[in-house]
């Protein structure tokens, strides 16, 4: 039952924040994450390779897709984490990963996740931070 209760209850986000797999490895240790997976999104090649992404023709960006309880834990807590794994200014690049694959970029399930994340974004971008 409670496994079945999981699944009716689920949602997804999607989240860009540099190269995917510390962006996983973070949003894998979140309480209420059940599953997460990296991928490419954004962009206009159909199924790309990283070496198709790699030469920045594509427009995608590396994404990891995060499936999550929200009972558990919410939407608005996981764009927390991703506004602080990440530094969302450097454009096309995160630390020593550059390319328009590492941009930072939130792509919503649905219309009550883009308004939050709108709302969010607007709060950190008045707060200064």
């Amino acid at each position: 039952v409670y496994s079945i209760l999981i699944v009716l209850m689920k949602e997804e986000a999607i989240f860009g924040a540099g190269c995917f797999w510390g962006v996983e490895t973070k949003f894998g240790k979140v309480e209420g994450v059940i599953q997460t997976e990296v991928g490419y999104t954004g962009g206009v090649t159909k199924n790309p390779t990283y070496k198709d992404v790699c030469t920045n023709k594509t427009g995608h960006a590396e994404v990891v897709k995060v499936t999550f309880v929200p009972s558990i834990v919410s939407y608005e807590e996981l764009l927390e984490i991703f506004w602080n794994i990440h530094n969302p200014t450097t454009l096309n690049r995160q630390g020593w990963d550059i390319g328009t694959q590492y941009r930072s970029a939130v792509f919503y399930s649905n219309e009550k996740q883009r308004l939050s994340a709108i709302k969010l974004k607007e709060k950190l971008e008045s707060s200064g931070k």
